[in-house]
């Protein structure tokens, strides 16, 4: 037999392997020309170099005749598509072929045919001890004519406590129908309820039922246990939050209620790659391009199961800065595509979070009981590499970054630096250039700096893969820092090549002392350590669908604990607690702030407002 009677073989096992690669790891754009490549030369080979057919009934009786286990042999035809004078076999080869094409080509064509103009959600952003964020996209031909607004009361155990007035919402085409509102004038650590309604507040159709959410404590006050969980999923996510979920029947628009679920969390940060414009084709860079992505995520039934219950705060990172691998916009806002891609983040996510630090910016600060929390922009400052002095923040933000951690080391027992890369430099490939590997002076003036405070945890992603880091100063007398790391929320992970070392080449000396057993007794003997600067505590690489949750207890001062939980793939896979450093907290000033702001807080909400405050 000719050795061109195996090229529809070998052609068809490189199709399905790049089709399996396409679908089910990587869906690289690279596959958008290789894919018909393949297939079409497939087709080719199997008219062209076939094995001449026999008579159909004679053929397949001599072929079975011929097998000690024609199933097996069948079996193994069509997994490797072998040649065959079996006309059956040769035409169900190419029958799953064409499957498997169109299939990709579904998947391809998916973001051009599903705009989902007309997805309407609601959800939580920012939540403040007095305030919350609420973005709302209400397509108008879904809604009335007149603009709708926010109903809000507090939940309790009455269903017929009043709606209050919330604020009215600007939905217009130019925005997409989208809007970002502020609720003002709530109580601290309180549940509430929301619901939309017209101008005439006429509850709409969506919600069904009212949605809910809970202010943040005063961080004036002793905040007691703090139960924050830093999480990346949807279906498993949800089921993780919310195994049960108790609903209560729709009645009149103002009896509408809801039992809220209880969850395990009390807001979601997602670091970043929310959207991605280049997989599994890229579509454009116009305004709409973008925002497409933004709705199809929202349009989501496992999504929403999230949004419309758990605050959520973002960080973007190169997919939704610029839509381009590791891209940087060099603090130039006008750099292509960055405009269209960071105004369609800010429409859709970012105005949502917490009010940036500075205007026009997309890092911010916050505060949950005595934790702190700072997000950085890792995209829109970043100098390019070869430049002089070359910057991750940019001058603006390390100043804000360096006054927040002056401010907190004495208010916050545990501080979260957010960044949507790792700050290790234990990876390797593309990540020794477009993570924090890449600019080893900030890098290292920032590990000096938090080295130099207790209970700093730096939160990353975007490598795909879940690590946990250890951080240790070459001075003794510093703290040590963790990072954990965790990515994907739904999408591809590398099997088989590994890219993260172990351990750092440069070590810290610690002298230590330890008891020997000798001829003449156990004596002490001085000996020298060598620590990595950076160490692996734990690394897992497999994983489609990974998230981390943090709980932090501090209610034994002395004693601050954080529990880190990895779930990979629905699955608890590793979990690590950290017993924090005692930090004296300025106890003293947060009351006298508290005496004062709070006194005036709580008139101001009865409607008593002197013109002059003491």
């Amino acid at each position: 037999m000719s050795i061109l009677l195996y090229l529809p073989t070998v052609l068809s096992s490189l199709f399905r392997v790049a089709i399996y690669i396409f679908l089910r790891v990587i869906p690289t754009s690279l596959a958008k020309p290789v894919l018909p490549v393949l297939f079409l030369a497939y087709l080719l080979s199997s008219i062209f170099f076939a094995p001449r057919p026999l008579d159909t009934v004679k053929s397949e009786k001599i072929y079975h005749q011929s097998q000690t286990n024609p199933r097996n042999d069948v079996l193994s035809t069509l997994v490797f598509s072998l040649p065959t004078t079996s006309r059956r076999l040769r035409i169900s080869n190419i029958f799953l072929n064409v499957l498997l094409f169109l299939a990709a080509a579904d998947f391809v064509a998916t973001p051009y045919r599903d705009s989902a103009t007309d997805v309407v959600f609601t959800r939580v952003g920012a939540v403040y001890p007095d305030s919350a964020k609420i973005v709302v996209r209400y397509p108008q031909v879904n809604s009335s004519s007149e603009s709708p607004r926010l109903l809000y009361r507090e939940l309790s155990d009455k269903d017929n406590t009043a709606w209050k007035d919330g604020p009215l919402l600007t939905l217009t085409s130019d925005q997409d129908w989208v809007d970002t509102v502020k609720i003002s004038g709530l109580w601290p650590n309180t549940s509430y309820q929301y619901a939309l309604a017209t101008s005439n507040r006429t509850i709409l159709d969506y919600p069904t039922s009212p949605l809910g959410f809970r202010t943040f404590p005063d961080p004036r006050l002793s905040a007691g246990p703090l139960h924050h969980r830093s999480i990346h999923g949807f279906d498993l996510l949800a089921n993780y939050l919310y195994p049960e979920r108790v609903q209560s029947s729709n009645t009149a628009s103002d009896a509408i209620s809801q039992t809220s679920p209880v969850s395990k969390a009390d807001f979601m940060l997602f670091l970043g790659d929310f959207i991605y414009a280049d997989i599994p084709v890229y579509i454009g860079d116009d305004k709409e391009a973008y925002r497409r992505l933004y709705r199809r995520n929202y349009h989501s039934d496992s999504f929403r199961k999230i949004y419309e219950r758990l605050p959520i705060f973002h960080a973007y990172d190169d997919h939704e800065a610029g839509f381009i691998n590791n891209f940087g916009a060099s603090g130039n806002d006008s750099t292509p595509p960055y405009q269209n891609a960071s105004g369609a983040f800010s429409l859709y996510n970012s105005n949502a979070n917490f009010d940036p630090i500075s205007p026009g910016e997309h890092y911010y600060e916050f505060r949950y009981g005595d934790a702190a929390f700072f997000v950085m922009d890792t995209r829109k400052h970043r100098t390019e590499m070869g430049t002089s002095n070359r910057t991750m923040l940019g001058d603006a933000q390390l100043a804000s970054l360096h006054e927040w951690l002056s401010r907190v080391n004495g208010t916050s027992t545990f501080k979260f630096v957010v960044t949507s890369v790792p700050f290790t430099s234990l990876w390797g490939h593309d990540a020794q250039t477009d993570s924090w590997a890449g600019f080893p002076e900030e890098k290292q003036a920032l590990l000096t700096a938090f080295h130099s405070i207790p209970n700093v945890i730096l939160l990353s992603g975007d490598r795909h893969e879940f690590a946990a880091i250890e951080f240790t100063s070459p001075d003794s007398n510093s703290y040590p820092v963790l990072e954990f790391s965790t990515s994907p929320l739904s999408m591809f992970y590398i099997p088989f090549v590994r890219t993260l070392h172990m351990q750092s080449e440069r070590f810290a000396r610690r002298n230590r002392t330890k008891l020997v057993a000798t001829e003449n007794g156990t004596e002490s003997v001085d000996y020298v350590e060598e620590i990595p600067l950076e160490r692996v505590i734990k690394y897992i690489p497999t994983g489609n669908s990974k998230w981390s949750s943090l709980e932090i207890d501090s209610t034994n001062p002395e004693s601050p604990r954080l529990r880190m939980e990895a779930v990979i793939d629905g699955y608890s896979s590793f979990r690590y607690e950290v017993t924090g450093i005692p930090v004296k907290l300025q106890i003293s000033t947060a009351i006298g702030a508290f005496v004062v702001g709070g006194v005036k807080d709580m008139i101001n909400k009865f409607g008593i407002k002197p013109s002059k405050w003491f």
